[in-house]
Parts: C-alpha cells; structure tokens; sequence
C-alpha cells in the first residue's frame, strides 16, 4: 500500500498552495493570476509564466463573453474535452472545429489541415466566441485571417498552440495582431489542450476548485 493524498479537494488545495509557493507571480496582475496558476497546474512548469502574454482587456472581456453565454470555440476534441463544461452558462455552447461536418471539405478547398477547415467551417460563430487553440497552428493562423473580417472576431482568444512547425509563429501573429482581438498566448513551441482548457477554466471558476 501507497501513503498519499485521496481527498480531490485536499489534492487541489495543496497544489495550489505549492504553486503559490513556487510560482514568481509578482509581475502577473492580479486579474491574471488565476489563468497563470490555472496554466501552471496543468503542466507542472512554474516558469510557464515567463512565456505567457496576454493583452490589457483580455480577462475582462473572456469572462463578460462567458457571462452572457458566448460560444467556446474549440479548435481539437481534446481541449473540450478539459473544460468545465457544467461550470459555463446554460447557454453556453462548446464547439469542437475539426468535429465540424463540413470541415474536410473546407480543409479540402483551402489545401490545409481539417482544424482549420473546422475553423472556416464555424465563420459565422466567431463573432463574440471565445476561441481556444491548444492544438493546431493551422487553425489559430486560420482564426487571424478570417478576423481580418470585423464580423468575425472573437471576444477573446487563447492560444496554446504547440508543436514545432507553426506553433511559435501562429501564436506570435496572434500576440501583434491588428484587429485588436484579445488574447491570452503561451509564446513558444510549448502549449497543448491541457493548458487552454486550464486557461479557460480560469475564466469559468477563477478560484481554484471541483
């Protein structure tokens, strides 16, 4: 037998409690705190936080969004599937881009990957959504370039694209974009479903909590 931490509230408050601990959370403003905690949880990395960029509205205008029951467009099963879905408003929808029905075939037209295609496919949900990438750059690069659209952009967008091809350069373009969208972005090659679940469920509970 194994002498560890059973209670799932006990677990989450002593994490927590190390993350407070651990984390240098000095330069982070305090709206912004529970996102980076949130992120730091999700991956084991207390220095996540010195790649982690955010605009001036971007919190405010994520939990607004959510408030009044904004679609969460995500780009890949897998950040759904880490949402606090029972948390979100009931008229709250979760779209997944690349389970879209009509996302191969935008995929097939612009010569690109199905997520992105799932993100063409969703055009006329983006105004107001709140978007998350924590998969594919293809898709984030794909959101950048239909926001060019005033009556397609998001309340807020997150980007956690990972990977070594495009990852960095989507959430980079993101970071500098012109429409002035938003954002909440992990800078670098690092990123996944796990931390843009994390960062919108910062949103959806800001305390740390079941």
């Amino acid at each position: 037998m194994f002498d560890y931490l059973k209670d799932p509230q006990a677990i989450y408050r002593a994490s927590f409690a190390a993350i407070e601990a651990e984390a240098d959370l000095t330069a982070i403003p305090p709206a912004m705190r529970p996102v980076a905690k949130r992120v730091i949880h999700a991956c084991g990395m207390t220095n996540i936080t010195n790649d982690l960029c955010w605009s001036a509205d971007a919190v405010g205008a994520g939990m607004a969004a959510l408030e009044t029951g904004a679609p969460v467009i995500c780009d890949v099963h897998m950040v759904a599937a880490g949402i606090m879905t029972t948390r979100l408003s009931a008229d709250s929808m979760v779209l997944t881009a690349i389970e879209q029905a009509d996302a191969e075939e935008m995929a097939a037209r612009d010569s690109t990957t199905k997520s992105a295609g799932g993100i063409s496919a969703l055009a006329g949900r983006l105004s107001g959504a709140v978007v998350v990438i924590g998969n594919a750059p293809t898709a984030l690069f794909r959101l950048l370039e239909l926001a060019a659209e005033p009556a397609m952009r998001p309340a807020l967008v997150l980007g956690f694209s990972v990977g070594f091809i495009g990852a960095a350069e989507s959430k980079a373009a993101l970071i500098r974009n012109t429409h002035d969208l938003p954002f909440i972005a992990l800078k670098g090659r690092r990123g996944g479903s796990a931390m843009a679940a994390a960062a919108l469920n910062a949103l959806i509970v800001p305390e740390p909590g079941l």
